[in-house]
């Protein structure tokens, strides 16, 4: 965590914030380009974060996402909170059609292997993601869907 995390934090819950997503997007991945991919929004905000890229289910053509991510052992949570909307990320249905792509985590690639975690296991690690970012909790009260968590699997 860092200095700008609880402001972060704070800004994150704002019930209106995904109207601002396109922006919030094209600032990040200006960012990442000129950082080389080492460094994010989320990453000035003292944040986790990778950048996943996944096949669009539809299209074929590879996706980057740059996502909040919650460390565990030598792999990575991703929750498809979308800021708590009434519809998920599309990136969720491009990862649960291939469950494998590619992610970029400070400044290094691999390909990963993607699973879903779900009920009891889901219900034992979403504490931890909250503890990361809190605001899950509030994304969590905002809709009616399960929000789903993903496990990436960074492969040798």
């Amino acid at each position: 965590m860092g200095i700008l995390t609880p402001l972060a934090v704070r800004i994150g819950g704002i019930s209106w914030l995904p109207r601002l997503l396109p922006q919030i997007l094209w600032a990040d991945t200006r960012l990442q380009r000129l950082t080389r991919g080492r460094f994010g929004l989320l990453d000035v905000a003292g944040l986790p974060s990778l950048t996943m890229t996944v096949r669009g289910r539809r299209s074929g053509i590879a996706r980057s996402t740059p996502l909040l991510c919650v460390p565990y052992g030598e792999t990575f949570l991703v929750a498809g909170s979308y800021f708590g909307g009434p519809k998920e990320p599309m990136w969720v249905g491009n990862l649960e059609a291939a469950m494998a792509g590619q992610l970029r985590h400070k400044g290094r690639t691999a390909d990963f292997t993607a699973r879903r975690i779900e009920g009891e296991e889901r219900d034992e690690l979403w504490p931890g993601m909250v503890h990361t970012w809190p605001n899950f909790a509030k994304y969590e009260q905002r809709t009616r869907r399960t929000i789903k968590v993903f496990q990436l699997i960074p492969v040798s």
